[in-house]
């Protein structure tokens, strides 16, 4: 792997997914560009350099281009290992990392957080993004359900933050793996929590407050002090147009080299063979369609072409996201 190849984040800034790999980024001094995009679709910028993926953010990397938060963050640990360490190394610290990211994305902490935004926020007023949030989750979005769906939401997640003021910080340390400053751990508990604390009128006060929850409100605060001063001293990043950002892909090399397909896979799926890729729990109706060039049992990576012709290789991890022969029946998102 390389670390010659520009980085190029595409986001938006209230992501709370794309926040988490600008913190990462911020705190491992590690310089980057990035291309906003409007927080619903369309975006023409992402269909540019051959891709239909529905999330936010998306990484590229040379001609390399990386889907999905938990893969973003783990190729970045594994090319920047210079980077001010941010990632442990003990097993039993990597298992902590590990669980808390399926703790915030699988266990459904994000999901009930994603339901108590307040339905009074201007966006809750936007036909254009509940028609698209309806897409993207396959619920409905309208003020009315966000409205019923409240109630449970805050029992869960009121849950979430009782879980963390009564174990892992209930000892009164300052970051989560008794580390001199926060590592990905932090970020892996901390980002669904903090995204709430920053939306007004969605946690009640009297019930999910620093009253309640000292320890996790300091924490969050903590970290928030942090990461904000780690984003001064790396200096604002350079923001680019979608336009430009394809020359710069297209002008590019490949950052890593080709994966290889197992040939033990129990798809039984062959390089060279034309596929879909999709997630499974979320913007499963767009679906990405390229020829297999790597399959492992962490990771699947497809070649697609940029709008100008240019071969990329579009990379998804394996959890979380389907592989199928292109045309083998309609698939379903179960």
């Amino acid at each position: 792997m390389s670390q010659d190849e520009e980085i190029i984040l595409y986001h938006y800034s209230y992501s709370p997914f794309a926040r988490r790999v600008v913190w990462y980024l911020n705190l491992g001094g590690i310089s980057y560009s990035q291309c906003n995009q409007p927080p619903y679709l369309p975006r023409p910028d992402l269909n540019d350099i051959g891709t239909v993926y529905r999330r936010i953010p998306l990484l590229s990397i040379g001609r390399d281009i990386y889907c999905d938060t938990r893969l973003i963050l783990k190729k970045l640990e594994e090319l920047y290992p210079s980077a001010l360490q941010i990632s442990t190394s003990g097993p039993d610290q990597k298992a902590i990392e590990r669980l808390l990211d399926h703790w915030a994305v699988d266990s459904g902490v994000f999901v009930r957080a994603s339901q108590l935004i307040p339905s009074s926020t201007p966006l809750m007023k936007d036909p254009n993004f509940l028609k698209d949030r309806e897409d993207f989750s396959g619920r409905p979005w309208t003020q009315e359900a966000q409205d019923k769906l409240r109630p449970e939401a805050l029992v869960e997640t009121r849950g979430s933050f009782e879980l963390l003021e009564t174990t892992l910080l209930a000892d009164g340390r300052e970051w989560i793996l008794k580390t001199d400053g926060p590592s990905l751990a932090d970020i892996e508990a901390v980002w669904p929590l903090h995204w709430l604390t920053t939306l007004r009128g969605a946690l009640p006060q009297g019930y999910i407050c620093p009253q309640t929850f000292p320890k996790v409100f300091a924490w969050i605060k903590r970290f928030d002090q942090t990461v904000k001063a780690a984003a001064q001293k790396a200096g604002k990043a350079q923001s680019i147009k979608g336009d430009e950002a394809l020359k710069k892909i297209s002008a590019s090399q490949f950052n890593e080299s080709e994966v290889e397909v197992d040939s033990q896979d129990p798809t039984g799926l062959k390089k060279g063979e034309e596929v879909e890729v999709w997630p499974i729990d979320s913007g499963f109706n767009h679906k990405d369609r390229g020829v297999l060039s790597g399959l492992t049992e962490k990771e699947i990576v497809i070649e697609s072409k940029t709008k100008d012709g240019q071969v990329v290789r579009i990379h998804t991890p394996r959890h979380g996201f389907r592989v199928r022969r292109a045309g083998a029946g309609k698939s379903s998102k179960i």
